[in-house]
């Protein structure tokens, strides 16, 4: 499992360097403009270019020699935020730079889940080594920010940004001296890239089962990040500080974190399959308690029960690697990720747009409704037909 270290350690590194680099760049533009808006564009930035790379790209992880392209990915972000490092930037550059590794994150993220069916192989292990890597995300999140936050008290944003650089290249470094060099899956000849990419998604998307499947991994996230959106303006309603804010932000990783880690350990592969269509419905359900517009200690239980629903996706993990051929598995990744982060993006952009003119309790309920119907019918087109949602596939 060497191989498998040094991915987790290259993962763990770009994730911290990304979150910090977020929080880093969000102090250093709003001390420079004093927008609001301009600070929350940082953020945002490292979203919205998410859909350019996972389609107009995705046929660079079949194409070219995985280890290549997750090591140029990180000398890339790597360049970027460096880039952002220097004095007298423009803030317009700033943002500019920003959207250049979200491009091509969905390519090495999809790069890296594709290396990991040929490290691990289609099996339980695959499952449980895409549930480390969801894990080490959303604690890498949580260390995240504590680190950016405590950086800042002591250095500039720049210096932060530059060891936000630094463990970029870290990560590349890991990722050349501690994997395979592995073939491409495709040839990288079969004409233009975009031609290629485009090519790819049209036969991926022709399989009814390959379909839903990717449906059933966009349409309960949408729902669920609606809460943590507005937990903002929630916890403004409540009269909390900035303290009881971050906790409620910690609810929903927290939650996550619980459950596939105890869903990983404690169920075996037949046991999580049977309960993936299950949770996948019913993950939006606590998001009915605002209703009853809950107080902090209600509200950050319900985050947290709404985050223990993520755990339907180690099923949905073996089922996907099944269905996907070997060939168009690295651009599927790469596809599967971009469409993840684009629905989430578009969720929360929804709920606040809602929240302008509906109270924030209601918005939630609201959404708890809507993805609960939502995640019902494309449970209904995962099982029908030749979707892999049949029991009989689910249980090897």
């Amino acid at each position: 499992m060497r191989e498998f270290r040094a991915v987790f350690v290259a993962h763990l590194l770009s994730m911290l360097g990304e979150v910090v680099c977020g929080i880093a760049l969000s102090v250093l533009v709003y001390r420079a403009t004093g927008s609001p808006l301009l600070s929350a564009l940082a953020f945002a930035f490292a979203l919205l270019p998410y859909v350019i790379g996972g389609t107009l790209l995705s046929a660079v992880a079949d194409r070219y020699p995985a280890r290549r392209v997750l090591v140029v990915c990180d000398l890339a972000s790597a360049l970027c935020v460096a880039a952002m490092v220097v004095p007298g930037m423009p803030v317009g550059l700033l943002l500019v730079l920003r959207c250049v590794p979200a491009a091509i994150s969905p390519v090495f993220s999809g790069t890296r889940a594709a290396t990991l069916g040929d490290i691990l192989g289609k099996g339980d292990l695959f499952v449980l080594g895409r549930s480390v890597i969801r894990l080490t995300a959303q604690g890498a999140q949580l260390a995240g920010f504590a680190a950016g936050g405590l950086l800042l008290t002591a250095v500039a944003p720049r210096a932060v940004l530059a060891i936000t650089a630094a463990s970029f290249v870290a990560s590349a470094l890991v990722l050349r001296l501690g994997t395979r060099r592995r073939p491409a899956r495709a040839d990288g000849r079969r004409g233009a890239l975009l031609g290629d990419s485009l090519r790819g998604i049209r036969q991926l998307a022709a399989v009814p089962r390959i379909r839903a499947l990717f449906l059933l991994n966009w349409v309960p996230p949408t729902f669920v990040v609606m809460s943590e959106a507005l937990m903002t303006p929630y916890s403004d309603g409540l009269g909390l500080g900035s303290t009881g804010l971050g906790l409620l932000m910690c609810g929903m990783p927290i939650g996550a974190i619980v459950s596939e880690t105890l869903a990983g350990t404690l169920l075996g592969p037949a046991g999580r399959a049977r309960l993936t269509l299950v949770v996948a419905v019913l993950c939006m359900l606590p998001s009915l308690g605002y209703v009853f517009e809950p107080s902090f200690g209600w509200a950050l239980a319900l985050q947290v029960a709404t985050g223990c629903g993520m755990a339907y996706s180690l099923g949905l993990d073996q089922w996907f690697i099944a269905a996907v051929p070997e060939e168009l598995r690295g651009r599927a990744m790469t596809l599967l990720t971009a469409g993840l982060m684009t629905a989430q993006g578009l969720g929360m952009a929804a709920a606040g747009a809602v929240a302008e003119v509906a109270p924030v309790h209601l918005v939630v309920t609201a959404a708890g409704v809507s993805g609960t119907v939502c995640s019902l019918l494309v449970v209904v087109m995962v099982r029908r037909g030749n979707a892999p949602g049949r029991p009989a596939p689910l249980e090897t």
